[in-house]
């Protein structure tokens, strides 16, 4: 019996590939990744320049509103005036920091402020005024002086409930050595530790060196304070004096561990 023929066992050495896919080669991958990376790209550039075009050029996010927040003594309108907010400009390009510097160093009576951007069209000034703790005659009007220390600005009348500061250093090595302005933040120092009650009456405070504040109180009363040292526990013992001694003229806290009562 005859076997197969060559044209049914097929050439030597040749594989049968009639079932076999075509070959692509590996171009064909590469390229559909490059071109979907260049797409990516290409929307990625899209959308940025959308962004920078709403945030710039479009009409969409501008200054359009300013409110002001916080004020007491000053006016919104005296604070916007000094702000200068760029009413029209892009919101995104409002200098709020050059608006903070230019509101405290026109309006001395700001002891803080905070610009903030409010989206999408406003700009939003919040405003912490200086409060005065004590007072400085000078000329027929009245300095006010914050808790810092800092003079801040000058009124023709003193707001009630503020204490009068008399500071008349005598000549001394104490004066030599600390000067008018820290006997002052020394006086200031004194008025934020006192209990509420006295601080509520209280109308003057003399300084005459750094050891040497007192207070002058309503009813002629007198409190000898001493230095601004150990605040908190003379404020403790002045308290529980005048309970026990509700009628005294003068209390002494100078040496706390033998404070004095007198003129009962």
């Amino acid at each position: 019996m005859a076997g197969p023929t060559t044209a049914q066992r097929g050439a030597p050495g040749r594989a049968d590939t009639s079932a076999r896919p075509p070959h692509t080669g590996p171009e064909g991958p590469r390229i559909s990744r490059r071109l979907l990376l260049i797409l990516i790209g290409a929307a990625a550039a899209l959308l940025v320049a959308f962004v920078i075009w709403a945030l710039y050029g479009s009409s969409w996010l501008r200054v359009e509103k300013v409110t002001t927040s916080g004020v007491e003594v000053l006016t919104r309108e005296e604070v916007e005036a000094v702000a200068a907010t760029p009413i029209g400009a892009p919101l995104v390009s409002v200098d709020t920091d050059a608006m903070e510097r230019r509101l405290r160093q026109k309006l001395p009576r700001i002891d803080r402020v905070d610009v903030v951007r409010s989206w999408p069209d406003g700009i939003s000034l919040k405003v912490t005024e200086r409060k005065p703790v004590v007072l400085v005659e000078k000329g027929g009007k009245f300095v006010e002086v914050d808790a810092k220390g800092v003079r801040y600005a000058t009124v023709d009348r003193a707001p009630r409930g503020v204490p009068l500061l008399e500071l008349k250093p005598e000549p001394s090595a104490s004066l030599r050595r600390f000067g008018s302005d820290r006997l002052l933040r020394e006086a200031v120092r004194v008025t934020g530790d006192l209990p509420a009650a006295v601080a509520k009456d209280t109308e003057v405070v003399r300084v005459t060196s750094f050891d040497a504040i007192s207070l002058g109180l309503t009813r002629d009363r007198e409190v000898i304070w001493g230095s601004a040292e150990s605040g908190p526990a003379k404020a403790r013992i002045l308290t529980a004096l005048m309970k026990a001694a509700p009628k005294a003229g003068q209390f002494d806290v100078s040496a706390p561990t033998a404070p004095a009562v007198s003129g009962s």
